[in-house]
């Protein structure tokens, strides 16, 4: 089972604990134009650590690790007397209005490989060079940002319920408010720890992190390294409750087809079409109620009810496995991914696409349940939203 550890943070020293200009979204969902936007917030945001850009002749590894030494040399950030778990929280409103929260705890995860079963990947992921952030964690020695790990152990949001005001808190651009406690209680960290490890966690986003993590310790190992802060990685885990997490679904853009080729008749075979009116903010909500993944394209917009024989040839009951068996026959084409309905309609529009196939979320317990079995989901099935926002807390590996 997952061994789940209290670490020494290292924090912002922010009067009153607010964090609102230092805190940037996760690495890999930052523009250039976002991260001009946060620098201007504070030459101290964190996006300067984890999305560094080089600077008066050094490379970006460097001008990061620089960076990091430097903010703890002047006290921008400051290192907790003893080791703690960190209960972080995330309130919001749904898509619907509604008031939301996300609650999980940050500690010191021990790796090990996926295939062991301590930590399990839901989904398979893209090819992506992950020489990128194994770069920064050799310059660094620190875990600038967590992974999110789902924990089938009931009971831990319990634990995760502070009667204390933050010791930190920051509100995002989305409005999205940013909670932190630190939790030091022997007997309520002793508990969190053996919560935690009652069961193999899920990974919910973050597997390059991990994957990253896992190198990181190896080298370590290969050169004679005893035991130490690259056994391990930051983590923050969240109760796999439905309350506790939102999930949205990641749609599909397809480009790159033959001239003339006609999407729709492809679909056709594998999937009964009704038209229906233009897709809106509700079109994923307008799915849910129909049972139906949706297409649009520049001449319509469609329902799509997989067929008998999809649905047997389909590798889990949903939408994204149900897909990738009807795009198994189309010729040689493109894919990309894309999470908001009006920005993948604007793809269509705009010539880049020739059709846009809108997917329903998948639950949290199917999630948990792919997360046991053998066989995962097909890449970017999931998006965890709202995304923690790095800067809340980091570690170091140097211990």
């Amino acid at each position: 089972m997952p061994r789940f550890q209290p670490f020494t943070g290292v924090r912002y020293n922010a009067a009153g604990g607010r964090l609102d200009d230092v805190l940037a979204p996760p690495y890999d969902v930052i523009t250039a134009a976002d991260r001009e936007r946060l620098v201007a917030r504070s030459e101290h945001n964190a996006v300067r650590v984890e999305l560094p850009v080089a600077e008066g002749g050094r490379s970006s590894y460097e001008v990061a690790a620089t960076l990091w030494r430097q903010w703890q040399d002047e006290g921008v950030l400051v290192t907790d007397g003893e080791p703690s778990f960190y209960v972080y929280r995330m309130g919001y409103h749904d898509e619907a209005g509604r008031p939301r929260q996300t609650t999980g705890v940050l500690g010191a995860l021990d790796l090990s490989p996926l295939d062991e079963g301590e930590v399990l990947p839901h989904e398979h992921t893209t090819p992506k060079a992950r020489a990128d952030r194994l770069d920064l964690l050799r310059a660094t020695r620190a875990n600038l940002s967590p992974i999110w790990l789902l924990s089938p152990a009931e009971g831990l949001s319990e634990l995760c319920e502070p009667d204390t005001p933050p010791d930190a808190r920051g509100t995002d651009e989305d409005g999205v408010h940013h909670r932190l406690w630190r939790i030091t209680q022997r007997a309520v960290v002793n508990a969190i720890a053996e919560a935690v490890a009652s069961a193999p966690g899920i990974i919910a986003d973050g597997h390059h992190r991990y994957e990253t993590a896992l190198a990181y310790r190896d080298e370590q190992r290969a050169a004679g390294a005893g035991p130490g802060g690259h056994d391990a990685v930051l983590a923050w885990v969240v109760e796999a409750r439905e309350d506790q997490l939102t999930v949205a679904p990641t749609h599909r853009l397809v480009a790159g087809l033959p001239d003339g080729f006609d999407l729709v008749v492809a679909l056709a075979s594998y999937f009964d079409l009704e038209e229906t009116e233009p897709a809106g903010a509700d079109f994923v909500a307008r799915l849910e109620a129909a049972g139906a993944l949706g297409l649009v394209t520049a001449t319509g917009t469609w329902l799509l009810r997989p067929t008998t024989a999809t649905e047997a040839a389909s590798q889990h009951a949903l939408d994204s496995s149900r897909l990738d068996v009807a795009l198994s026959s189309l010729p040689p084409h493109g894919l990309t991914f894309q999470h908001g309905v009006a920005e993948a309609i604007a793809e269509v529009v705009a010539g880049r696409a020739q059709g846009a196939v809108m997917l329903r979320p998948a639950t949290v317990t199917q999630i948990a349940e792919v997360g046991r079995g053998a066989a995962r989901m097909p890449a970017k099935t999931t998006f965890f939203t709202p995304k923690p926002r790095t800067g809340m807390v980091f570690r170091s590996v140097e211990s």
